[in-house]
């Protein structure tokens, strides 16, 4: 360590403290550094719907451009209750059940901060997205961690139920799952559900990729489960669902007495969204189920693109049911380095960029994986086969 970073760290918060750059931030400086490919950090390269970045403009242009109401705007919070009731069949009051937020991290926030208390034990599936074990500890919880591992990245249920107990306030599930592209199915949200009942417990659901479903499957959001409409808070995200990551408008559904805990923490977060974003996004919500039907299939096809290509090159590659990510096993190639140092050797020698899988894990007992992203376009990521076919010496 640094002794910029030793001094960041003594006198900064003693939780955040303890966590360095995201993986996410160091790999993508790394890449621009060797002028490398970037399939780590999970962003498309094209912008999404021109017809949503038009109301965007136009919103902007007509006004208001002031402070809008801290729960968000009612056409978008009308627009997030009309797509629950039309993908989920969710009766959901819009005025008393939804929320927006500045991107669902600070929903996230917001529901944690809203729901813990300290010594409150939360239970997190790794790997998890980075945020979300220091997110836990900031508001004061105790995190249980209980481990899905690939290939096949099955639900340990003994392992699960263990987890859970009279101390336990709330599981975190997110489906479809980064970094495995897991979609948990029926009978895992029904054990789930069943362990969330059975301890008095709630569920947060980060459910950002929910259309992001591939080869048919359902996204089946667990606040649809008899028993857990009351217990649940589901996050959706315009950035991932429209391709404008950059735009940060997330929103959350869930019973009134939940939505009103995580308000309490939203008002002294970001309070609000710009407004012209959340007209846009609310006009975004409401496109034809074309819209919806091609994003999946055209990430799909991205995602078969990716997944050959890297086949080609001697990767083993795990199967990805959703999101925009997926994982291989890089150890058919030879290299018997930890995933960082594959990560970092494909990245400077052979000019594409990975993540390492163990950087999702609190302790990295898995260290020979690596998470690609294909949210690209298509020439992006065949340029990434070659160069990888190139250095390697694949077909």
């Amino acid at each position: 360590m640094s002794d910029a970073a030793r001094q960041a760290q003594a006198i900064g918060n003693t939780v955040l403290g303890e966590y360095g750059t995201t993986v996410f931030t160091v790999m993508s400086a790394l890449a621009v550094e060797h002028q490398s490919i970037n399939l780590g950090q999970g962003f498309p390269d094209e912008d999404g719907p021109a017809d949503i970045r038009r109301a965007a403009a136009e919103a902007t242009l007509e006004g208001p451009n002031q402070y809008p109401p801290m729960m968000g705007i009612p056409a978008l919070r009308q627009a997030v209750a009309a797509h629950n009731r039309r993908f989920y069949g969710l009766d959901v009051d819009w005025q008393t059940e939804v929320m927006v937020t500045s991107g669902a991290t600070e929903a996230l926030a917001s529901c944690l901060l809203g729901l813990i208390n300290p010594g409150d034990e939360v239970v997190l599936i790794e790997p998890l997205y980075d945020c979300y074990h220091p997110l836990v500890r900031r508001a004061g919880g105790v995190p249980v961690m209980v481990r899905i591992e690939p290939p096949e990245w099955t639900l340990p249920r003994d392992a699960l139920a263990e987890a859970f107990s009279d101390r336990t306030k709330l599981i975190l599930l997110n489906s479809p799952h980064n970094p495995a592209g897991k979609v948990f199915d029926a009978d895992d949200l029904a054990f789930i559900a069943d362990l969330v009942k059975r301890h008095d417990a709630y569920a947060l659901c980060d459910e950002v990729y929910e259309h992001l479903v591939f080869d048919g499957r359902p996204h089946i959001p667990l606040m649809t489960l008899p028993g857990m409409r009351e217990r649940c808070l589901r996050i959706g995200s315009a950035g991932k669902t429209f391709s404008m990551t950059g735009w940060k408008v997330g929103y959350v559904t869930g019973a009134p007495a939940l939505i009103a805990a995580a308000a309490k923490a939203h008002q002294f977060l970001t309070f609000t969204t710009p407004p012209n974003l959340q007209a846009a996004t609310a006009y975004g919500l409401g496109l034809e189920d074309a819209y919806f039907r091609d994003f999946t299939a055209d990430m799909a096809a991205k995602r078969d693109l990716l997944a050959q290509g890297l086949k080609e090159v001697g990767f083993e590659v795990m199967d990805t049911q959703g999101t925009y990510f997926l994982t291989v096993d890089f150890r058919p190639l030879g290299f018997n380095g930890s995933d960082v140092e594959f990560c970092r050797h494909i990245t400077v020698d052979a000019g594409v960029t990975a993540v390492p899988v163990s950087a999702f894990y609190r302790n990295a007992a898995v260290d020979h994986f690596a998470r690609f992203c294909f949210c690209k376009r298509p020439a992006v990521l065949s340029g990434a086969v070659d160069r990888l076919k190139a250095h390697f010496g694949g077909p």
